[in-house]
């Protein structure tokens, strides 16, 4: 491990073999940090938190910190993961879990592998990451908000709490979201509004032409007909062939709690 000597570190975390801390930095007693991960200058890692292998912290960022849920019981340790392969960028912020009580072990704010959290983006306490997410500057999550894999988040856009970012989806920046983002689509605006499919990004995560023309159909039958949510999904079922992107899509409707962007 390469420590440098201004760094505090708690003589109980863990730290594996090729861990870096540069100067500064404040690593706390319940910390576990993997392989080769860089720890950069002046950040803080605290809570019980998991960090994996071959991340990278840059400056000033805040990992595991107490959560600013006023309902949490005030001496109580959340708990945050990270995953593999992220970059945290300059001064981004992962907020621990909230809880009121030990009995609440299973609460835990999650970031899955391959992220990219740019300069100051805000994670709340018990938010879910998926895999290959990318957070603009300045983004911000509220408190339990679940994000699916590869969504883009872009720049100053504010997220709701307990709202569900889909898969694939992109968040035009300086949009203000209080509803599901429908995956594979995009969203814009103040209060966001559906525009359409992310083309882009579809094809960039190599989905087959097919699969996105399939797609394409799915948001006709739903934004641009004159059908309620309810018949456009029996529509899409009747019409669209059945494949795993459709699956997801209906699904991700009919599971959803605080209702889709419109």
């Amino acid at each position: 491990m390469k420590i440098h000597p201004t760094a505090i570190i708690h003589p109980r975390a863990e730290l594996a073999e090729g861990v870096e801390v540069q100067p500064y930095a404040v690593i706390g007693e319940h910390v576990c940090i993997g392989a080769d991960t860089i720890v950069g200058p002046h950040c803080v890692i605290e809570g019980r938190t998991v960090i994996g292998e071959n991340n990278h912290l840059f400056s000033g960022s805040q990992i595991g910190i107490l959560c600013q849920d006023q309902k949490h019981r005030k001496g109580l340790i959340g708990r945050a993961q990270i995953g593999n392969g992220n970059a945290i960028r300059e001064h981004a912020t992962v907020s621990a879990s909230t809880m009121e009580s030990y009995d609440d072990d299973h609460r835990v704010t999650v970031v899955g592998d391959n992220c990219l959290l740019m300069a100051y983006s805000h994670v709340a306490h018990d938010c879910h990451l998926g895999d290959g997410i990318i957070m603009g500057n300045c983004a911000a999550l509220a408190g339990h908000v679940d994000v699916e894999d590869r969504a883009i988040i872009n720049g100053l856009s504010g997220v709701h709490q307990e709202c569900v970012i889909g898969r694939m989806s992109f968040i035009a920046a300086m949009s203000r979201v209080i509803k599901d983002v429908p995956p594979f689509m995009i969203v814009e605006g103040h209060p966001a509004r559906c525009c359409g499919p992310n083309t882009v990004g579809l094809r960039r995560n190599g989905l087959t032409q097919e699969a996105r023309a399939r797609i394409k159909q799915m948001y006709r039958i739903m934004y641009r007909s004159d059908l309620n949510t309810t018949q456009a999904l029996h529509e899409i079922e009747a019409r669209v062939e059945e494949c795993e992107e459709r699956n997801h899509f209906v699904d991700f409707y009919r599971k959803s709690i605080r209702g889709v962007i419109a």
